[in-house]
């Protein structure tokens, strides 16, 4: 009987280590990634948008696509293509990504449009200070 319990525990104990911290895909969607404070001034004050008032937090990620591409993609084709976010978050121009995903983050733009110039202008500072 004894034997049994130790082997329960070990099995328990196993399972639970392995959940708990075993799971790369976790530890990365819960990065702390430093701001480029220098280069946009902004960026932290987009931040506290992304992540509050602005729900994009919901559906963008660092570098995992959830229900939108993650903020390292948009970060990427947004500077390569010299796109402005901020005028995307309008709602007056088309998308560059994911552009199936489009009607879903219409819904956002009843939010985003009403933002002021700064708010969207901080919101696309945040993600480029995430770019690689």
């Amino acid at each position: 009987m004894k034997i049994k319990i130790n082997t329960l525990f070990s099995v328990m104990f196993l399972a639970i280590s392995i959940s708990c911290g075993g799971k790369k895909a976790d530890q990365e969607f819960d990065k702390k990634p430093s701001i480029d404070k220098a280069t946009y001034p902004l960026a932290e004050k987009g931040k506290e948008i992304f992540e509050g008032k602005g729900i994009c937090i919901n559906c963008h990620k660092l570098d995992i696509k959830l229900v939108g591409p993650s903020i390292q993609e948009m970060a990427k084709i947004y500077k390569e293509k010299k796109i402005s976010i901020a005028t995307f978050l309008t709602g007056t121009e088309q998308p560059v990504i994911d552009p199936e995903q489009y009607e879903v983050m219409k819904i956002n733009f009843e939010l985003t449009k009403n933002f002021t110039d700064e708010e969207r202008l901080a919101l696309e500072q945040y993600i480029f200070s995430l770019g690689k």
